[in-house]
C-alpha cells in the first residue's frame, strides 16, 4: 500500500498526541529492520539537526531612541563594528565582524578573537553590551555621540537573520603545502597532516531532503534554541551541483537563509567561536522537521553516512579552484571514523561541526513535536530546485573558478 499523507494531516496527529516522530539517526535502523514501506506507513515526522560554524550569520537590532534622538552613523558593540546604514537606530551585526585593531586583520595567528558571534552569544545570555556610536547630526537627529550599555531584554527587537546556513555538503579541507595555514576550516597542517570537515552528515537537514521537496519558504524550524523559519534560499545556493542517483550532492549545493526572534533563543545553541589566524564566527544550531508525505521522502530520510560523500580540497595549492583542487571523494562514515585515505596517505580527521550537538537538536525537536508544542508549516513557496522544475535562470550562474567560502 502506497503511503500518501499531507502536512495538515500530520499536524492533526501532533495536536492529538498521536504523531510518530523519529530522528534521522533513529530512522536508519528502523528502515533496515522493517523496510521502507512499513516505516513510511508508521512514521509521520523525521527530525534533523546540525550544529556547526556558520559564518554568514548575524542579527538585526533595533535599539530604541535616546534623548535627544540620534541617527547612528558608526557603531560598535563591545568594540565590534556593527553596520548602521539603515534607519536611525537599526543595526546589523555580522557574526564575523571583529574590532579594527584585532591581530587577525594583520594575518597573524594571534590569540582569542572576540567578534560578532561572541556579541550575539552574550546578548542571548543576557549580558550587558557596551554601545559606542557617533553621528554627523541632523535637525531631527541632533545627538552626535553616545556611550551606553544595554541588555537584550531592554531593546525593542532583535532578529537573527542568517543569509547562508545549513550548507548541503561541504569540503574536506587539507593542506599539501610546506607550512601550516590558518583558515575558516581551522588550522591545516602541512603535508596533508590533517583533514577538517564541517557537517553532521546523516543528521544534517538538507541531506534528508536533498531535492527540497518539503523544505521551502516559511518552513518552521528549530533555530538557535527557539523557533525560526526558512526565509529564502541562501546565498551561494547551488541546487544544480553534481549529485548521485539518489539526489545527494557530491559537494557544496543548496543553502538556506534563516530568521527568528533572538529573544527566544539560547546561548547553548548560538556560540561565538574564535579561529586562530582567521577571525570570529558563530556556531548555530539548526533543526528541521521532515514530514513523511510518501515513501520517496522516507527513503531520503534513511540516508546513512556510508552513502554521503564529500570532496577533499587542497586549501594550499588549489582552493578556491575546486575542479583542479579536488583530491577525490570520501564518505562521512570514513570521516567520522577518525581518518581517511587520500592519494594513498592516511590522514587524521576532525569535525568543526558537533555531531553530539546535532543529535541533541534533533532529539529536542522530536520532543517539541511529540508534546504538541511544535507543528509543521506548509511552505509558502518552494525553493529553487532542479527536481521541483523551478527555473534556475533567476539565480546567479555559478562560476567554479570563483571562491565559495563557508
Amino acid at each position: 500500500m502506497k503511503v500518501k499523507r499531507s502536512i495538515e494531516e500530520i499536524n492533526e496527529k501532533i495536536k492529538t498526541g498521536k504523531a510518530v516522530v523519529l530522528t534521522a539517526e533513529e530512522v536508519i535502523g528502523v528502515v533496515k529492520d522493517k523496510g521502507l514501506e512499513q516505516t513510511a506507513a508508521s512514521v509521520d515526522v523525521v527530525t534533523t539537526g546540525t550544529f556547526g560554524p556558520m559564518c554568514s550569520s548575524g542579527v538585526f537590532l533595533n535599539l530604541g531612541h535616546p534623548r535627544p534622538r540620534m541617527k547612528l552613523g558608526e557603531a560598535f558593540l563591545n568594540s565590534v563594528p556593527a553596520y548602521a546604514g539603515l534607519a536611525a537606530v537599526d543595526l546589523y551585526l555580522g557574526a564575523t565582524a571583529i574590532p579594527p585593531t584585532d591581530p587577525a586583520n594583520r594575518n597573524y595567528p594571534g590569540d582569542f578573537i572576540y567578534g560578532g558571534g561572541h556579541v550575539i552569544e552574550d546578548l542571548v545570555a543576557g549580558k550587558e553590551i557596551r554601545l559606542e556610536a557617533s553621528s554627523y547630526g541632523t535637525d531631527c537627529y541632533p545627538l552626535k555621540r553616545i556611550e551606553t550599555r544595554f541588555r537584550l531584554s531592554e531593546i525593542n527587537e532583535a532578529t537573527l537573520y542568517n543569509p547562508r546556513n545549513a550548507y548541503q555538503n561541504y569540503n574536506v579541507a587539507v593542506n599539501s603545502g610546506e607550512k601550516t595555514i590558518y583558515t575558516y576550516m581551522g588550522i591545516l597542517k602541512p603535508g596533508m597532516g590533517n583533514a577538517n570537515y564541517s557537517s553532521a552528515g546523516q543528521l544534517s537537514p538538507l541531506f534528508n531532503d536533498p531535492l527540497l521537496k518539503t523544505i521551502g519558504i516559511g518552513t518552521r524550524i528549530f533555530l538557535g534554541g527557539g523557533i525560526g523559519y526558512v526565509a529564502w534560499h541562501g546565498t551561494q545556493h547551488n541546487p544544480s551541483a553534481a549529485r548521485d542517483e539518489k539526489g545527494i550532492p557530491k559537494g557544496p549545493a543548496a543553502t538556506l537563509a534563516l530568521t527568528g526572534d533572538l529573544k527566544q533563543m539560547k546561548p547553548r545553541w548560538l556560540r561565538g567561536l574564535s579561529f586562530l589566524g582567521y577571525g570570529a564566527t558563530l556556531q548555530v544550531g539548526v533543526g528541521i522537521p521532515i514530514p513523511i508525505l510518501n515513501e520517496e521522502i522516507m527513503g531520503c530520510c534513511a540516508v546513512s553516512d556510508e552513502e554521503i560523500f564529500a570532496p577533499v580540497v587542497d586549501y594550499q595549492s588549489a582552493y578556491p579552484f575546486r575542479e583542479s583542487g579536488n583530491l577525490g571523494l570520501v564518505s562521512y562514515a570514513d570521516l567520522k571514523s577518525g581518518s581517511v585515505t587520500v592519494q594513498g596517505k592516511k590522514i587524521p580527521t576532525a569535525s568543526l561541526s558537533s555531531y553530539a550537538g546535532a543529535r541533541e537538536i534533533a532529539a529536542n525537536l522530536k520532543e517539541w513535536i511529540e508534546a504538541g508544542r511544535f507543528t509543521l508549516s506548509v511552505p509558502a513557496a518552494p525553493l529553487p530546485s532542479v527536481d521541483a522544475g523551478i527555473s534556475l535562470n533567476a539565480l546567479p550562474q555559478r562560476d567554479p573558478e570563483k571562491q565559495e567560502d563557508k
